[in-house]
């Protein structure tokens, strides 16, 4: 038996390919090598030469996507008949420090971090490739899956769209993932039917006026005056002109304007995110948040320029691919392994291949156990216990034999 492909505890007939300790070790290597080097989305080329380096020494022929960054990857080769599955992964960092102390691995580039947990989605997927690609060399890989390695999700409107535009989805019938979720203790997954995650789009807005003296601001456009008036009144106003259920929110993250205590400034300007629920909502907020914040600028004699940059849909979750991953975990960790989870306001690029096949994503568990205060995706500490890493890696091995199995007994 191959070091990489030992039985499962369910036996090695029904379900073979958890991984052996040594590339357990290799893939917490492999982890601690990206955590070290992280590149932002589009420029991730040192991550892609580590991926397609390791593919190609397992014998596999991965292809860097156009784009010059991300890469796809075959597990057997597709007759044309029934699609393969896909398994993603995202490999860019962020634009912030990593502000861990005494951890070994840390960043060592300046203001970027791998705070999201891409590192340990990309592993995984390295990880399940490696599996599969021995269980196709020993004859028990049915049918071919496709590894896809994506540049840039923390751009918007997400590299994903343009990976689509390179093709990663031809021959592809399925489609899964995972995301990091420091709330989701490790050895364990959070599924849900439908949404789990939201609609997110960025604004970018300008307020303009003449300026003046603040000892007489009804000769001039109290700009300061105006740009807290967008900031407070138009979420709220938003608010009431659409189903309060779609959850849509208006959140600033940034305003600027001013330079002395005593000089009403000519200029200011604010960016945020507008988040929402549902389809019909995210299809309805750039009117209605454009409308609401030239109407709160007019009022206050400021003129505007508002930039609504499209973001993401929200990602949701195919009933029958939620079940196959549900019931790989099973098969693995089982039924206690998987938990049920709430629909989050975070965005992910995930959502655009799901406007073209039917997909999933589950919430991956990295949170140590015991541990009580969990590290945040985003913040510059998040860290992830590495034990998950093996558990990406036996769910994605599971439901690509399930779903294997499953199509073999449809045909």
């Amino acid at each position: 038996m191959s070091p990489e492909t030992e039985a499962a505890p369910t036996g090695e007939a029904t379900l073979p390919g958890t991984l052996s300790d040594a590339l357990r070790a290799e893939l917490v290597a492999f982890r601690r090598d990206l955590h070290m080097h992280p590149e932002l989305g589009n420029q991730e080329f040192r991550t892609t030469a580590a991926i397609k380096d390791r593919l190609e020494r397992a014998g596999l022929a991965p292809r860097v996507l156009p784009l010059g960054t991300g890469l796809v990857c075959d597990i057997g080769e597709w007759d044309g008949g029934r699609p393969m599955l896909a398994l993603r992964a995202d490999i860019d960092a962020l634009p912030i420090p990593d502000t861990k102390s005494d951890c070994p691995y840390r960043s060592t580039v300046p203001d970027r971090a791998h705070a999201c947990g891409h590192d340990v989605h990309t592993t995984v997927v390295l990880g399940a490739g490696l599996v599969l690609a021995e269980l196709h060399r020993q004859g028990r890989l049915p049918r071919p899956v496709r590894l896809l390695f994506q540049p840039a999700e923390e751009v918007l409107p997400g590299g994903a769209a343009d990976a689509i535009e390179c093709g990663v989805l031809d021959g592809v019938g399925r489609i899964v993932a995972v995301h990091c979720n420091p709330k989701v203790e490790a050895g364990r997954i959070g599924l849900r039917h439908g949404a789990i995650t939201s609609a997110c789009d960025r604004l970018e807005v300008s307020l303009d006026g003449p300026g003046g003296h603040t000892a007489r601001p009804h000769l001039t456009t109290d700009l300061v005056t105006a740009v807290a008036r967008v900031v407070t009144d138009v979420p709220a106003l938003v608010a009431r002109r659409i189903d309060s259920r779609s959850g849509l929110a208006v959140t600033w993250g940034r305003i600027e304007s001013g330079h002395a205590p005593n000089v009403i400034p000519q200029h200011a300007e604010l960016s945020g995110t507008v988040r929402c629920l549902d389809l019909p909502s995210w299809r309805q907020a750039p009117d209605l948040v454009v409308a609401a914040i030239d109407e709160i600028a007019n009022l206050h004699r400021a003129k505007s320029e508002i930039t609504y940059v499209r973001g993401v849909p929200p990602v949701v979750n195919d009933a029958v691919v939620a079940d196959l991953l549900h019931d790989a975990m099973v098969a693995r960790r089982g039924p206690d392994s998987v938990e049920g989870t709430e629909q989050s306001l975070g965005g992910e690029d995930f959502s655009w291949y799901l406007e073209h096949v039917p997909g999933a994503m589950a919430r991956l568990g990295v949170r140590a156990p015991g541990e009580r205060t969990a590290r945040d995706l985003h913040q510059g500490d998040f860290d992830a216990d590495e034990s998950a890493i093996t558990v990406g890696v036996e769910l994605f091995t599971a439901t690509a034999l399930l779903d294997a199995a499953g199509s073999d007994a449809a045909s």
